[in-house]
């Protein structure tokens, strides 16, 4: 994995995203409500706080709670719940160091079936079906990863010359219309649920 990504909007951390398949795991299990350059820059911070390079899972599962927690928590903070997330990310970690030796990468590495990379992804602590398809589909269409039936495993974020998530972004013209249609979709919602549906 060396591509350049555009998440953070932040060219270190953005360089981190697309070299490290840990830092890209932990920005997206971090993509949940707060801005997503905030989620995508979170893996360079924490790497930076470690003193590290790059996000060791070895290293992070290891981590005293608590201690990581307040690494999560320095000001800046890392996320809007970083005690929370400190928590995930650890679980994560230790996911990854007991299933795969601690290498994210072989969540998808050799895989060569969409529904069975899915799965993989709906494994891990704090990926939902929504978490994973979306982060499917930044693997698909930014990453080289296309197992057979990927798209159709990511569902509308395979699709391709979309707008829907982080794995159309590319720069600051796809991250105008991914906001966009997220604000489209907030409004539908809100007016379904106003009209009683």
């Amino acid at each position: 994995m060396d591509v350049t990504l555009h998440l953070a909007q932040d060219p270190e951390a953005d360089e981190l995203l697309g070299r490290s398949p840990l830092a890209a795991l932990v920005g997206m299990l971090l993509d949940q409500q707060v801005p997503m350059e905030w989620a995508f820059k979170g893996p360079r911070t924490i790497a930076d706080r470690l003193g590290l390079d790059d996000l060791d899972a070895h290293e992070i599962a290891a981590q005293d709670p608590d201690a990581f927690a307040t690494l999560l928590s320095d000001k800046p903070a890392v996320h809007r719940y970083p005690g929370s997330m400190a928590k995930r990310i650890q679980q994560l970690c230790q996911y990854l160091v007991e299933h795969y030796d601690g290498n994210a990468e072989l969540v998808w590495k050799g895989v060569d079936d969409g529904g069975e990379l899915l799965r993989r992804l709906e494994d891990l602590p704090g990926f939902g079906k929504q978490k994973a398809q979306i982060f499917l589909a930044l693997l698909g269409k930014q990453l080289g990863v296309q197992p057979k039936g990927w798209r159709e495993a990511a569902g509308a974020y395979g699709e391709a010359r979309s707008f829907r998530s982080v794995a159309d972004i590319t720069g600051p013209d796809s991250l105008v219309k991914v906001r966009a249609h997220k604000q489209e979709m907030k409004a539908a919602a809100k007016a379904a649920k106003a009209a009683g549906k």
